[in-house]
């Protein structure tokens, strides 16, 4: 299996689609009116609006350069629309029609003629025939016009960003923020969309990868823009198949009603749990996966958006502050004792639920990550809020630091309050199998916040024993915070700690992976695809990449490298005969290109960095014991196919070239305290050089100086994994004997008796294999 960074222009497999695809818009507005793009039929896409506010406006837009898709699956930038002639019917209700004063709009962002920013406004009634909310209109972009009425303002359409196309509700007023009487529900439809002229017609990326044995997780509050059709194009592009995790958000999903008193939207009114344009683009989500032979692991967390969330439903420190997230703008944690909030869950899971009976797919549904919120700073536990008082005795011991040594009231506190949560979840548990007998129902865990090791005693709270198997069908881990930071041993720790705790096989677990919070940060791709396959060789059931918006956005391609290296292993650990490798001769390889210029000035450039080996073993050949030996070798690595282990005659050593090694002979890192894993290496002045074949038993690792017999182990790939994070600025240092990967340079072996009995030697070229990090 191998990885990479895909970039704009590295699509190898190209296809066309018409500018204007139905697919390929998407939808904006502003917070807390919702609204969803969908695609009804091939040729057609609508829009569900929840407006709020007297000012809401929402637009769904076309962009001439596609930023909502992988780099390998996007369109191509085409920012010249003159020669494109759009035709479309419009249908609409509950928003304002064409003809209003405030109706739709077509505002064009770009550049004019000069190269100056310009935004047009072009009026979709001017161009329209037939009615105010059923029309066809049909827009010619060699000659459209700006203004509310005609004659206006020619357009100038050779260089445009972006079209955003708006809806109102009736009665929009842009100078009032005022809330609308009650929350209107509108909808506008484009169908027959026909696009024709020259540039009518995209390129885009078609590669289709085969089936990689990984899943996705997905998430709607980073999705709500897109529609489902494209959304579920590139998780089977990307060869993601099975189940897909979806997170259903805390931000997006919330049927929202104006709360007078509080001054603000708020979740929980009458007239269902889930906005009307959330509860759209999930049926079309749904009805899509299914029929794509893919089904959904719906997830609801405990975590709502603060601005939206009652202030009684909140979980609260001793000193009342509500526990918010660093997130911007922050979500905050419903408390496990309040009934309004949990029965307000349990009526969300119920409308996804039956989102997905009516789908025909089998009901899966993951509570994610409830807990019990710690602030981050002082490890204040927020289990005060007045409803979890009232549960846990009216007058529950304080907690100032949950961090640390705690005394017996404290500990029994946390116990009840495991209790207190693993009721909640039983209960969402239950209400699920209630609305769909025969449905799965998984938890999903963040190993890194429960299981914080400055914390201990904090699992008798947040992984109650309320969870032990057979509370859930599914154990579901996830410890991102410890894999970015490089921090393996704490994944293993955590992980056992975990299974053992709630008594679920591997074989009954998922695994998280993931995720890359900053595009800057993506080189952490390259441990988040090691955590991955790690748990995969754990028998883990099913392995997540967490999360498809990050995937999108850095590139991230899995790919299988092909049926050939899957059925020859790419090596044999196994050592070539030390007899006839002893008397090699050695030839390390540099890669320099070098420009003469004119003047007979030279420019040179090393392409590596660190040298490449070369190796001959024909002049060990000096027997026909020697000779069958080396014939047999070849065989087994059927010629070139397969790699395998060759110890250097003149540098085999952490200590000069031949020396025996010691502890401190080579620095191989300084710990930060989180760090576990160092690769080791062997130094050469400037020149680094990865060891990724150590010879078994011969490695001594030092820390500050001081030798290590015990506490690390020696991982695949030549890499010390330290049971407990070396400490910040400590020197960790190794000594080794090691092996070089090699191959066979060809797949032919010229060597006979004649020639050894003449005294002429056979030339048998090996050559090194990079192995490791680049």
């Amino acid at each position: 299996m191998g990885w990479r960074l895909a970039a704009t222009g590295d699509a190898l497999e190209t296809g066309f689609i018409k500018r204007f695809d139905p697919q390929y818009w998407t939808v904006n507005f502003p917070r807390p009116m919702l609204a969803a793009v969908t695609n009804p039929a091939p040729d057609a896409l609508r829009i569900d609006a929840t407006f709020l506010r007297r000012n809401d406006l929402a637009g769904i837009i076309w962009a001439a350069a596609d930023d909502g898709s992988h780099p390998l699956l996007a369109y191509e930038t085409a920012r010249d629309f003159r020669g494109c002639r759009l035709r479309f019917r419009w249908r609409s209700a509950g928003v304002a029609p064409l003809d209003a004063v405030h109706g739709p709009v077509m505002t064009i962002e770009g550049r004019d003629a000069a190269g100056h920013a310009r935004a047009w406004y072009v009026r979709l009634w001017n161009y329209a025939e037939g009615g105010p909310d059923d029309a066809v209109v049909t827009l010619d972009f060699a000659g459209l016009e700006s203004g509310f009425a005609l004659p206006g303002e020619a357009v100038w359409a050779g260089d445009i960003d972006r079209l955003f196309l708006s809806l109102v509700p009736p009665g929009y007023d842009p100078a009032s923020d005022a809330p609308l009487p009650a929350p209107a529900e509108g909808w506008a439809e484009i169908s027959a969309i026909a696009c024709d002229g020259p540039g009518s017609v995209l390129a885009i990326g078609e590669g289709l990868i085969p089936g990689h044995g990984m899943r996705i997780a997905t998430g709607y509050d980073d999705l709500y823009h897109l529609t489902p059709a494209r959304v579920l194009r590139s998780i089977r592009h990307l060869g993601y198949r099975g189940a897909i995790n979806h997170y259903v958000g805390m931000s997006h999903y919330m049927r929202l009603g104006w709360d007078g008193a509080a001054g603000a939207y708020l979740a929980g009114p009458a007239g269902g749990a889930i906005a009307a344009p959330c509860a759209a683009w999930h049926r079309d989500f749904a009805a899509r996966a299914w029929a794509q032979g893919q089904d959904v692991i719906w997830s609801l967390s405990y975590e709502l958006l603060d601005q939206n969330c009652p202030d009684a439903w909140k979980q609260r420190a001793e000193n009342s502050d509500p526990a918010r997230t660093g997130w911007d703008p922050p979500s905050t944690l419903l408390s496990p004792a309040h009934g309004g909030a949990m029965a307000y869950l349990r009526a969300v899971a119920e409308a996804f639920v039956d989102i997905a009976a009516d789908a025909g797919m089998p009901v899966r549904f993951q509570i994610g990550e409830p807990w019990w919120w710690v602030m981050p700073g002082d490890g204040r536990i927020c289990l005060y809020d007045p409803a979890a008082r009232a549960a846990l005795g009216g007058d529950p011991p304080s907690i100032p630091d949950v961090r640390g040594a705690l005394d017996a009231g404290q500990r029994a506190l946390l116990d009840q309050a495991g209790a207190l949560l693993a009721a909640s979840t039983a209960a969402l548990r239950d209400a699920v199998k209630a609305r769909a007998p025969g449905a799965e129902v998984l938890i999903l865990i963040y190993l890194p916040t429960v299981l914080d090791r400055a914390a201990p005693e904090l699992k008798r709270a947040n992984v109650p024993l309320g969870w032990a198997r057979p509370a859930f069908d599914r154990l579901q881990l996830e410890d991102y915070d410890w894999v970015t930071a490089g921090d393996a041993g704490s994944t293993a720790r955590g992980i056992a700690e975990a299974s053992a705790r709630l008594d679920y096989p591997v074989e009954e677990q998922h695994y998280f992976a993931g995720f890359v919070l900053r595009p800057e940060d993506r080189r952490q791709w390259r441990r988040i695809h090691d955590a991955a396959f790690a748990a995969k060789a754990r028998g883990t059931a099913d392995v997540f990449v967490w999360a498809l918006p990050q995937v999108q956005r850095d590139g991230f391609t899995l790919f299988v490298i092909g049926d050939e290296e899957a059925a020859v292993q790419a090596f044999d650990d196994v050592d070539f005969p030390v007899a006839i490798g002893a008397r090699a001769t050695v030839e390390p390889g540099f890669s320099t290109a070098i420009v003469t210029t004119s003047a007979g000035r030279e420019q040179r450039n090393a392409d590596w960095a660190d040298a490449r080996m070369r190796y001959d073993v024909g002049p060990g050949v000096l027997s026909r014991g020697d000779l069958e030996a080396l014939i047999a070798f070849f065989r087994a690595r059927y010629g070139a196919a397969r790699g395998f282990r060759f110890r250097d005659p003149t540098d085999d050593s952490s200590r000069g070239m031949t020396d025996e090694p010691g502890f401190a002979d080579q620095p191989i890192g300084t710990g930060d305290g989180i760090a576990t894993r160092f690769p080791l290496a062997k130094h050469y002045g400037d020149q680094v050089r990865r060891i990724t074949r150590p010879a078994a038993g011969s490695v001594r690792v030092g820390v500050d100086g001081v030798a290590r017999a015990n506490g690390w182990s020696l991982a695949e790939g030549g890499v010390i994994a330290f049971d407990e994070a070396p400490a910040t600025g400590a020197a960790i240092t190794a000594g080794f004997r090691f092996d070089v990967p090699v191959r066979f340079a060809e797949d032919r072996l010229e060597a006979g008796l004649a020639g050894f009995a003449a005294g002429e030697a056979a030339s048998v070229p090996l050559i090194e294999i990079r192995e490791g990090e680049a």
